[in-house]
């Protein structure tokens, strides 16, 4: 690693050492570029030197993080996204409450306050105000507390409300000395106060979360974790609003789409008692399910056998993992209870979850045959052939299914002169079925190899979108700052 790219990281620590900032999960790219115009301001050569002057000069802690926290926001942002949530969500949400039932709503990053108030005309609008100050509740949460105290104000300009439409400024806004400011009997309905996305317990039991424009500074292991936070915070049925630049990709299984365009989600709610896995997230291969009693040995085995063993349940998350596995597809106690499209086992060393998907409905044994696998650091390929099967109660109810990873690499390298490998057949009770013919290979291979381009390209045009508007919001953050100075200058004198 190159000397700067040290330095970055000691000034990273430094940050969260001493003033109890951790922006190691945000995009690098991002806060390198935000920092890199803090040295420009100051004339310093690296970011050594910058880690010297805020020692020397504490003041420039709250310049830093007035640049790292970029707190762009307004009323009613992107206006159609708003008439969307108006139109659709709202009432359904509020029909699935019925009378007289607490609304909880979640504004996360929500900077100054303007989309948590635009919330709350929105709703108050919908209820009527009586119904309002009874029935709902907004939490509004960001990391910057010079923005949360803004937003506390409530005291907004005529630039900041030039998207409030002139009826709802009229209705919910009361001139005061500063500006405008939002009507006191509704304020007492909106609560801001300091959260860490990615520390912090989240807030629980909402039925709206709003975390626009906030997903996209973070990188995608992060985001990962705090889509698992929403996902737990949200009540059943609960509704997720996203920005423009954030798409859920990789979170079928928790959220499926109420209007993509406008990026409008619906939880997913967790399946019925007895449909799930009873294993915790970090539990061991020793822990049994119901409806098998292992015993220490068998456990014991299944653990340091020789073949890498995982095994899925009826939800399709990732309820075992031997030894063998966690180390060939680096696999930790963390990924069990996770679902199994989000690991990348999933799709390499060959795509699985088609066949997994084919298995559970036909409920017969499938193999893939001679499946290569260039793994990293190796100087050779690996060859391993692939068993899917499905796992059945006695009664003949599937509970799971079972994937196990043979390696044959040595098998392939030098066979012997005479010697020919068997053709082995696999078979159930009730069903039988041979490994699929060879002539299908070559056309499985080349879907795979098609099906991971396109997923790396998805995943490469959404990272580059949200770069995008991150930058976006980096001029517009600039852009307000030359505004207010320009503001500053023309008042009268």
């Amino acid at each position: 690693m190159p000397g700067d790219e040290h330095e970055f990281d000691d000034l990273l620590l430094m940050l969260k050492e001493t003033r109890g900032f951790d922006f190691t999960g945000y995009k690098r790219t991002t806060l390198m570029r935000r920092i890199s115009r803090r040295l420009e301001a100051l004339k310093l050569r690296d970011h050594g030197e910058y880690r010297d002057y805020l020692e020397m000069e504490p003041e420039e802690f709250n310049r830093l993080f007035d640049s790292l926290l970029i707190n762009v926001t307004a009323f009613f942002r992107d206006p159609a996204a708003w008439q969307t949530l108006r139109e659709t969500v709202i009432p359904s949400l509020l029909a699935s409450k019925g009378p007289g039932k607490v609304v909880r709503i979640w504004s996360t990053g929500c900077a100054t306050g303007e989309e948590a108030y635009s919330l709350a005309m929105v709703l108050a609008e919908e209820l009527g105000m009586d119904e309002f100050r009874e029935r709902v509740k907004i939490y509004a949460t960001d990391l910057d507390q010079k923005a949360l105290q803004t937003a506390r104000a409530a005291v907004y300009g005529e630039r900041q409300l030039a998207d409030v439409p002139e009826e709802l400024r009229r209705t919910y806004f009361e001139p005061v000395e500063a500006g405008f400011g939002f009507r006191r009997d509704l304020r007492r309905q909106l609560i801001f106060g300091r959260n860490d996305l990615t520390r912090d317990a989240p807030i629980s039991r909402v039925d709206l979360l709003l975390a626009r424009n906030t997903l996209m500074y973070f990188n995608s292991e992060t985001q990962l974790s705090i889509v698992r936070r929403f996902h737990f915070a949200l009540s059943d049925p609960g509704y997720l609003f996203l920005g423009k630049a954030e798409m859920l990709l990789n979170h079928g299984d928790r959220f499926e789409p109420v209007n993509l365009r406008m990026r409008l989600f619906k939880k997913i709610g967790s399946p019925p008692p007895g449909s799930r896995a009873t294993w915790s997230p970090g539990a061991g291969v020793s822990r049994a399910r119901p409806y098998v009693r292992h015993t220490v040995l068998q456990a014991a085995a299944l653990a340091t056998g020789p073949v890498a063993q995982i095994a899925l349940d009826r939800s399709r998350n990732l309820a075992l993992a031997n030894s063998r596995a966690e180390l060939l597809f680096n696999l930790n106690p963390r990924d069990i209870g996770r679902p199994f499209q989000d690991l990348e086992v999933s799709y390499r060393p060959v795509e699985l979850r088609s066949v997994i998907e084919q298995v559970e409905l036909d409920l017969r044994v499938t193999e893939l045959q001679d499946v290569t696998w260039h793994r990293p650091n190796t100087p050779e390929p690996s060859v391993f052939d692939i068993a899917v099967v499905p796992l059945l109660e006695p009664g003949g109810e599937l509970v799971g299914v079972g994937v196990n990873f043979h390696d044959v690499t040595r098998y392939r390298r030098a066979p012997r002169p005479g010697w020919s490998r068997r053709t082995v057949s696999w078979s159930t009770p009730t069903r039988s079925c041979s490994r699929p013919t060879r002539s299908w290979r070559p056309t499985n291979e080349e879907l795979q190899s098609t099906n991971e381009e396109l997923e790396t390209t998805n995943e490469e045009l959404q990272s580059t979108n949200e770069e995008l508007e991150t930058m976006n919001e980096e001029l517009q953050s600039t852009n307000d700052e030359l505004q207010q100075i320009n503001d500053t200058l023309n008042l009268p004198q």
